[in-house]
């Protein structure tokens, strides 16, 4: 099949397709002009089925679907005809160039160029090509392709019919233009569809192995397979009624919007403990007459447990049109899905920790069966035309199934980490999936502009891209200034699969809770312990998670590293760092606890007196209370990661300076997206030591005026933009982005741009 295979009114429930997919033990054949590299779109699209095998550059080029290996000896043999082709044309090559216009599109084992009409055919020319050891071809009045002598698609496929040992009557051929004709001439049947050029119906009239059908495109093959036997007693699948639910709003996340808690043999809800200011915010959405569902997971015994509430309310007076969507999973998937496999093969390398990240394709199969599941829960709770916001990379492939299964919705997504680099981002054995499935969207938000610019360069090393819009990063974001910092991204780039809209949305902070907290007894008391413990010292605090992206180890060699500089500061002052604790079972992060572990203890060791300890070392989950008082007590922020897609804990510590009007500054690793957004931090290199330890010095050695306009500064920059503000920007964005997206009907296009090769 040609690129006829294409033509289908509406892919996710074309009956020709579903056929295919039910029925795996028939060979599908793609028969292309395209070169392998323009044809890797379609393959990727996941409502086609993948073909058996691929014959493109018309005919040049003979590849196994699956592997795109070579499929040999044909493709050797071809080659070897090829070299003799270029030698015998030789001659010719600069009058080629001169008289025609080189095709811009990849080629192998052929030259393929434009010629403006039939007039404009070069006849001198083509009769001396004839001559050599080559054929020509010419089709739709501008297209002239040279190949090697008896190398066309017809050829081509007879060769592999016959290596494959298939009997030639149960081979039936689909085209529509006379680029496809060969296929004919080679006596398979076929069908020459309804919408046919006149000029295949006219070269095919005579030939007893050509069915005319009734019908045109995908609906005209399986007709054919029909009137030629090879498909007996089709049951083509019926496509049920659509099938609606009623949220306008779809939020679909790995947490539910509370916690699930047995007791007494009961799950029941409580509010999360996590002060994570997105929850929420996005919880306020459906604060309103707008109708929607929350779809996370549930820990249960099994995928289809008894008595499970799929449906439940989660505060009936806040949030009466809001009901929570229960996906039930089991422990084993959780902890492959999320706690393994996210975090070992996809956490590590989006902070650019390829070398640490574990590929493992059976754990990518169940995190793609999850996604799945997500999509089809997310899909039944859609009303007509609703929005679904799906959240991070666990759900990287929740929009590739959600958009066959819904082409109606509009589907966003938010990137929370970094977005890496085309070069690390491609080493993923997954890449192409991964984008693809992102490019179904029709809008994608990340943090700040470099992750768009990230984004675009992936997608362009996978595809074709054009950037369609862009924006000036400044004012709001710094450019030059910073080591992730952009002057320009792109909002809206099209490929051939979708056009899709693109932003930069920092994540913000809940500013009025953290003022609440910071004037409440219990860290008024806990901060006055800590300054009368510290005395006259100055106080450094450093809060986050054991992770190899937050930098700890390099922090504590930095700091070792501050002491053995300014030996004025021994006595004069403290590091609090609170580390807390992976999950447990998550063992990549146990050989990190420890190295931590041991420089702390090093560092005490070499410059602690009696009367002075250099770190406070915090190894457990400390209540967010206690974060606000060390924050409220601490004269630095030192928050230095070695990559991190925004990091919060640098805002907070801003906030609680700004609500608790006491003096302080933030020294911010640059490689932290909150640095291209805080005008007024201290950025740091976290990989030089060095400048880590001089950064720190300058820091606390900083006129007071100096900290207090810094501090100010990026407090009006967090306070303008909170998590409330976050939230609305990104919805805004996406109701903006309202009918940019093809993506279910890009097979069109790319039909369109086959006929083309």
């Amino acid at each position: 099949m040609d690129g006829t295979f294409l033509e289908s009114e509406n892919p996710q429930n074309d009956a020709l397709y579903q056929f295919l997919h039910n029925n795996p033990d028939i060979v599908v054949i793609f028969n292309t002009g395209r070169n392998i590299e323009l044809i890797l779109p379609i393959l990727d699209e996941m409502c086609i089925p993948n073909p058996h095998f691929i014959i493109g550059d018309v005919g040049a080029s003979v590849l196994h679907g699956k592997t795109l290996d070579p499929v040999q000896p044909i493709q050797s043999q071809i080659s070897n005809r090829w070299i003799d082709a270029l030698n015998s044309i030789k001659p010719y090559r600069d009058e080629l160039e001169e008289k025609m216009e080189r095709q811009d599109q990849p080629q192998e084992r052929r030259l393929s160029y434009y010629v403006k009409n039939a007039d404009a055919l070069p006849h001198d020319l083509v009769e001396k090509l004839k001559e050599c050891d080559c054929d020509v071809l010419h089709s739709n009045t501008i297209y002239f392709d040279i190949l090697a002598k008896d190398v066309n698609k017809g050829s081509s496929l007879s060769r592999l019919i016959e290596q494959l040992e298939i009997p030639k009557h149960k081979v039936m051929v689909a085209g529509d233009t006379m680029n496809d004709f060969a296929m004919y001439q080679y006596g398979f049947n076929g069908v020459v569809l309804q919408n046919a050029e006149d000029a295949v119906k006219e070269a095919a009239k005579d030939l007893p192995n050509a069915y005319f059908s009734d019908k045109p495109g995908t609906d005209g093959i399986l007709e054919a397979m029909v009137h030629f036997g090879i498909a007996d007693n089709i049951d083509i699948p019926k496509s049920a009624n659509e099938q609606y639910g009623d949220a306008d709003l779809v939020m679909v996340y790995h947490r539910l919007p509370y916690q699930e808690v047995e007791e007494n043999g009961k799950t029941v809800q409580k509010k999360h403990t996590s002060p994570n200011g997105i929850l929420p915010t996005l919880l306020g959405f459906f604060s309103d007459k707008q109708k929607g569902s929350w779809v996370a997971w549930s820990k249960c015994d099994s995928r289809t447990p008894k008595d499970f509430e799929k449906h439940v309310v989660v505060d009936k007076e806040k949030y009466e049109n809001l009901k929570v969507c229960r996906v039930p999973l089991t422990p084993n998937d959780v902890k492959i899905f999320y706690e393994v496999f996210s975090k070992e093969a996809f956490w590590l390398l989006l902070h650019s920790f390829h070398e640490k990240a574990i590929f493992n394709h059976e754990h990518w199969d169940l995190f793609c069966e999850v996604n799945k599941i997500f999509a089809e829960n997310a899909a039944a709770e859609a009303a007509k035309g609703a929005t679904i916001w799906i959240h991070d990379y666990n759900l990287w492939m929740v929009p590739s199934y959600l958009r066959q299964l819904r082409p109606d919705v509009k589907i966003a997504f938010y990137h929370h980490t970094p977005f890496p680099s085309a070069d690390i981002f491609n080493m993923l054995p997954w890449r192409r999936e991964i984008i693809n499935s992102l490019l179904k969207c029709d809008y994608v938000g990340f943090h700040i502009p470099q992750y768009v610019d990230n984004f675009v360069n992936t997608v362009r090393s996978n595809h074709k891209c054009e950037v369609v819009e862009r924006l000036e990063a400044a004012p709001h974001f710094k450019t030059y200034g910073c080591a992730i910092g952009v002057d320009r991204y792109a909002t809206k780039i099209t490929t051939d699969l979708n056009t899709v809209r693109l932003g930069a949305h920092p994540v913000g902070i809940n500013c009025n809770y953290i003022e609440e907290l910071a004037g409440s007894e219990s860290v008024n008391k806990l901060h006055q312990e800590i300054r009368e413990e510290i005395a006259d010292r100055k106080c450094i605090v450093s809060i986050e998670r054991t992770d190899y992206t937050k930098g700890p180890v390099q922090k504590l060699k930095a700091f070792e590293h501050f002491l053995e500089k300014y030996p004025d500061m021994h006595e004069e002052v403290f590091l609090i760092m609170v580390c807390t604790p992976p999950a447990k079972g998550m063992k990549i992060y146990e050989d990190i606890s420890q190295d931590i572990a041991y420089h702390v203890g090093l560092i005490n060791g070499r410059f602690g007196t009696y009367s002075w300890t250099p770190i406070r070392f915090v190894s457990r989950v400390v209540p967010f209370e206690d974060v606000i008082a060390y924050n409220k007590a601490a004269d630095i922020g030192w928050v230095t990661p070695l990559r991190d897609g925004l990091n919060l804990v640098a805002k907070e510590y801003v906030m609680t300076k700004v609500a608790s009007q006491t003096p302080g500054a933030l020294v911010l690793s640059e490689f932290a997206g909150a640095a291209v957004e805080l005008h007024g931090a201290f950025l740091t290199n976290p990989y030089d030591k060095r400048d880590m330890a001089d950064k720190l010095y300058q820091a606390l050695h900083a006129a007071e005026n100096e900290r207090s306009s810094r501090i100010r500064r990026m407090g009006n920059i967090i306070k303008d933009y909170d998590v409330n503000e976050w939230g609305r920007d990104f919805l805004d964005s996406v109701k903006a982005a309202k009918g940019s997206t093809k993506g279910h009907n890009f097979v069109a296009t790319e039909k369109a741009k086959m006929d083309a090769t």
